[in-house]
């Protein structure tokens, strides 16, 4: 851990190019289990390739992998390029759904990233949090509240950009909306996980093509190929 803690720290300095932070937020609880995860686990490696194949991404892509369920909370990835991290981690599906706990810990990733980012010198766009949940968080109401006022707070300061994803008929529309006041959380298509994988590298292909600070319209068009309101 350490080592690879060096080593990321190492590569903001032999690589300067700004960078994109992309931490994605998954639930991975029982409820998960089947065609979900499986679907899951394949949109997160086509996300991971399509990256790889674009060379301003490849250098500019920094990606987070949190998950809630088995285990309760855990960063399977933390902030790195795929250049040293190339391997989309294996997601298995058991466990709860500490959602408020999982989003706390995304924005104390986060928030260690760019405080390196700038100790190093190196600017970076906006950070992204995709957060996708099938179901009702389950843990701490405190923990909930908190990571709700946190990213709330971000948004406000237009220091984050936020992708709330809902998945299947039980996902809490309700709680995703807290999340995101100003934009309307998005409801996948059945287990379009993929359509939306490839949407998010492609919108993070735009955005490493532009200057940090730019803004960039994303392709909402082809939310409908994956998304419903």
């Amino acid at each position: 851990m350490i080592e690879q803690n060096l080593l990321r720290i190492e590569d903001l300095v032999n690589n300067p190019t700004p960078r994109i932070a992309v931490c994605l937020c998954l639930d991975t609880s029982y409820s998960m289990r089947g065609n979900r995860i499986k679907e899951l686990n394949e949109g997160v490696k086509l996300f991971y390739e399509a990256i790889k194949e674009d060379e301003m991404a490849f250098y500019s892509a920094e990606i987070s992998i949190v998950t809630f369920g088995k285990n309760g909370v855990e960063c399977l990835v933390d902030f790195a390029s795929l250049e040293l991290q190339p391997d989309a981690p294996i997601l298995k599906a058991e466990g709860m759904t500490p959602m408020g706990e999982a989003v706390n810990l995304a924005l104390d990733l986060l928030e260690n990233r760019k405080k390196e980012y700038s100790d190093k010198g190196v600017d970076y766009y906006q950070p992204w949090l995709v957060l996708m949940t099938d179901g009702e968080p389950n843990g701490s109401a405190i923990e909930l509240s908190r990571s709700v006022n946190r990213t709330v707070d971000l948004l406000d300061k237009k220091k984050l950009t936020i992708f709330p994803i809902g998945i299947g008929a039980d996902a809490d529309m309700n709680i995703l909306k807290k999340y995101s006041p100003h934009r309307q959380p998005l409801k996948l298509q059945g287990v379009k996980f993929k359509e939306f994988f490839a949407w998010l590298s492609n919108s993070v292909s735009k955005v490493s093509q532009s200057t940090p600070g730019e803004n960039v319209k994303l392709d909402v068009e082809a939310i409908s190929g994956w998304a419903t309101l």
